[in-house]
């Protein structure tokens, strides 16, 4: 059962500037009051004040990145689940195949950090996702569902307040895209998974993330169990974003 009213998230990645910042987000609030779906907007850390200022009053969301899996102590450089409440962060990435990649964040750290999301009252976007080589090995549904499995693990109790984000590794800034048959196949298997944990599966939204755009949305969140999309790279381009929002208001 897919969510009626999509969810839709732009990642800005490490990207952004005060100035940047400020010219995006202005047209984006202007073209985005007639549209019906959610949004929210996951920045870099370091914007999140300015971003609390430019969004506030509006429909829009905002999230962060990353979180850490402590509460607070001796993490150099890490951003506490309370530190991002602060600023009335609503949504934060957890799992990011980029993390996951480049930061070796296990399956465990990922449901850790959820775990410290849920806590201060922070909806997590857990990332899920296959890499090329394993989805030719026929690995997809494995490897998605042992990492959603390590999420349901550890937060059992409150799974039916995280949102998924389903994100083919190889489909992330490379211009490929799953087909919308290929989402849909995933975003099922995810969905009977969330189903068998919690009988409040149905409030869970599957989002898609791996290089939608402008061209493809609509197709792509026509699909039965895709939600709404993490979108990366077309998020920091207004025209391009609003586009894809339109798409899913429709």
């Amino acid at each position: 059962m897919s969510q009626s009213i999509k969810l839709m998230v732009g990642n800005w990645k490490m990207n952004g500037g005060l100035a940047a910042n400020a010219s995006l987000v202005e047209p984006l609030l202007d073209g985005m009051s007639a549209l019906s779906c959610r949004s929210a907007l996951c920045v870099p850390a370091p914007y999140l004040a300015q971003m609390q200022h430019l969004l506030m009053g509006s429909s829009v969301d905002l999230g962060g990145q990353d979180v850490s899996a402590h509460d607070s102590g001796a993490y150099t450089g890490e951003v506490s689940a309370d530190m991002l409440r602060d600023f009335s962060v609503r949504y934060v990435i957890v799992g990011h195949s980029e993390r996951r990649q480049y930061h070796a964040e296990s399956d465990a750290t990922v449901a850790a950090k959820a775990q410290r999301a849920l806590a201060a009252g922070i909806t997590p976007i857990v990332c899920l996702g296959e890499s090329l080589e394993e989805r030719e090995a026929g690995q997809t549904e494995a490897v998605v569902k042992r990492q959603l499995a390590a999420v349901i693990h550890a937060n059992g109790h409150c799974i039916s307040e995280i949102v998924v984000a389903y994100e083919p590794v190889w489909a992330i800034g490379t211009g490929l895209t799953a087909t919308p048959e290929q989402a849909q196949q995933v975003h099922a298997v995810l969905r009977s998974q969330l189903q068998a944990a919690s009988t409040q599966a149905t409030r869970i939204s599957i989002l898609y993330g791996g290089s939608m755009n402008a061209t493809n949305a609509a197709e792509l969140l026509a699909q039965p169990d895709v939600d709404g999309g993490l979108i990366g790279g077309a998020s920091l381009k207004a025209t391009d974003y609003l586009s894809i929002l339109k798409a899913a208001s429709r």
